[in-house]
C-alpha cells in the first residue's frame, strides 16, 4: 500500500478481497519488470504452476472421482470470479493486456496460494522471499493421530480448566515445531527446525496436514507417501444423521484402515434404533460393540469400495501403464516410439493428443510447446492422484477382509449382544 496508485485505486473498489488486493499488486510488480524493487524475488518465481485452478476440462475430467471433478471445477470457477471482478482495478491501474488476461491472473493466484505465509494483520497472508523456499514435509503419522483422538475425547468427556490448558500448550508446541510463525515481538517470520539438520541437506517445512488432493489444489503438488490422504466414500444418509461426527471425519485413511470417527458412526449405524441410546457411549468411545456388528460394518465398507473401483473407467494397473506412457510421451528428447498396448491407454492417448491439437503431427512427430508440457504435467498429477485414491480403496477393502477373517475364526457365541441393522452379504 505504499504504491500511491494502488493504494488510491484499491479504496474505488472496496469489495475486492486481501488475495484479489495481493494478486493485483504482484502482478502491477511484474509488469514493472527491472525497475520493480522486488524484481531480483519475482524473477526466480515459477513462470508455471500445476494448481487445480490451472486445470483444463481433459485433465479435470482424468481426476474421475466426482468428489476431485467437484474440487477442481470449484477451483476454477472461484479464481474466474475472482478474476473478472479485478479486471476493472487493473485496468484502471493500466496494466498491459497480457498482464491483464486471466492466464496472468492464473499465475499470481497460485503464487499466492502454494507460496504465502500467514501474518496476523492481513487474510492473504505476505509473500516471504528465501522463506517460501522449503519444499514440504507432512506431519508425521503419530502427530495427526493424537489430534484426532484428542478430537474424539472432546465428544465422550469434558475437560476441566487445567487440562484443556495444558492440551492447548502441547499443541502449540507441536505448532510451532513444526511450522514458523510471524512474531510481533522480533518484527520478523521465524522458522523452527523440528530435527537437526546435516550441511548440504535439505532442510523441510511442515505447512500442516493436508492430503494430496488439498495439496494439489493449493500447492500443485501431491506426495506418493502422505500420512495425512484420505479417501472418501459415499455414506447413506442414515449413517450421517445417525451420529455427531463432521461429514469431513468419516473417511479412510492412507493405510486403508476407515477413520476412527467412521468406524464410530458405522457402528452405531449398525445398531438397531432402539438399542443406539444404550450403547451410542460405546460406540463414541471407538469400543467394538460386538462380533456381528463389525463384520457387517466391515462387509459394507468392503463391498462399497470394492463397487466404487468397479464403477470408475480405469484399473490400478491400467492407471500404472498410462504413467508409463505418459513419462514416455514427456521424454520429448528421445524418439518416441510409444507401444500404446491396451485400448483403453490408446483411447485416453487419442483423447490427449485431440484435447491439445496434436493428433495430425503423429505421436512420433510431437513437438512440447510449454502448453503441451503443462498439459502432459497435469495430467500426469490428475492419473496419479487417482491411482493413489484407488490404492487405498484397495488396501481397506484388503483390510476389512482381514478383520471379518479374524471374526470368523472366533467363537463369537457370547458376544451377540447387538445383531446388525442390515444382512451380511457375500
Amino acid at each position: 500500500m505504499e504504491d500511491r496508485a494502488l493504494s488510491a485505486a484499491v479504496r474505488n473498489y472496496p469489495s475486492l478481497s486481501p488475495t484479489q488486493i495481493l494478486n493485483v499488486a504482484l502482478l502491477r510488480e511484474a509488469a514493472k519488470g527491472k525497475s520493480s524493487l522486488w524484481f531480483p524475488y519475482l524473477k526466480q518465481l515459477p513462470r508455471r504452476y500445476d494448481t487445480l485452478a490451472s486445470f483444463g476440462q481433459f485433465e479435470t475430467q482424468a481426476l474421475q472421482v466426482d468428489d476431485a471433478i467437484w474440487t477442481a471445477e470449484r477451483a476454477v470457477g472461484r479464481a474466474e470470479l475472482e478474476w473478472r471482478s479485478a479486471i476493472a482495478i487493473m485496468g484502471e491501474l493500466e496494466l498491459k493486456p497480457h498482464f491483464r488476461s486471466f492466464k496472468a491472473w492464473l499465475w499470481a493466484s497460485a503464487t499466492i496460494s502454494s507460496r504465502t505465509l500467514h501474518v496476523p494483520w492481513d487474510d492473504a497472508g505476505c509473500l516471504c522471499p528465501v522463506g517460501d523456499f522449503f519444499n514440504y514435509s507432512a506431519p508425521g503419522e503419530e502427530q495427526f493421530e493424537s489430534e484426532v483422538l484428542r478430537s474424539a475425547s472432546s465428544l465422550c468427556r469434558s475437560w476441566d480448566a487445567t487440562e484443556e490448558s495444558d492440551a492447548e500448550d502441547i499443541s502449540a508446541n507441536l505448532l510451532r515445531l513444526t511450522d514458523g510463525g510471524y512474531e510481533e515481538e522480533v518484527g520478523a517470520y521465524c522458522f523452527y527446525a523440528n530435527r537437526n539438520y546435516r550441511k548440504e541437506e535439505q532442510v523441510l517445512l511442515s505447512y500442516g496436514t493436508y492430503t494430496n488432493l488439498e495439496l494439489l489444489e493449493h500447492y500443485g503438488f501431491l506426495l506418493d507417501e502422505n500420512p495425512n490422504d484420505k479417501a472418501f466414500i459415499a455414506l447413506v444418509p442414515d449413517i450421517y444423521s445417525s451420529c455427531s461426527w463432521p461429514k469431513d471425519s468419516l473417511y479412510i485413511q492412507q493405510s486403508g484402515k476407515p477413520s476412527f470417527a467412521m468406524l464410530c458412526a458405522m457402528r452405531l449405524w449398525a445398531t438397531p434404533m432402539n438399542q443406539r441410546k444404550s450403547f451410542g457411549h460405546l460406540a463414541y468411545s471407538g469400543s467394538q460393540l460386538s462380533t456381528a456388528n463389525e463384520t457387517s460394518v466391515m462387509q459394507w465398507i468392503a463391498k462399497n469400495c470394492h463397487l466404487i473401483l468397479e464403477n470408475l473407467s480405469t484399473t490400478i494397473e491400467e492407471d500404472f501403464s498410462l504413467l508409463q506412457t505418459i513419462d514416455k510421451m514427456h521424454d520429448y528428447h528421445a524418439p518416441m516410439e510409444l507401444e500404446l498396448g491396451q485400448s483403453t491407454i490408446r483411447g485416453q492417448v487419442h483423447a490427449f493428443l485431440e484435447t491439445n491439437g496434436l493428433l495430425n503431427g503423429g505421436v512420433g512427430a510431437l513437438h512440447w510447446s510449454g502448453r503441451t508440457r503443462g498439459s502432459v504435467d497435469r495430467w500426469k498429477l490428475a492419473v496419479q492422484w487417482r491411482l493413489k485414491y484407488k490404492q487405498i480403496l484397495l488396501h481397506c477393502i484388503s483390510y476389512c477382509n482381514g478383520r471379518i477373517r479374524q471374526f470368523t475364526s472366533q467363537d463369537d457365541s457370547t458376544n451377540r449382544s447387538i445383531r446388525p441393522q442390515f444382512e451380511p452379504f457375500g
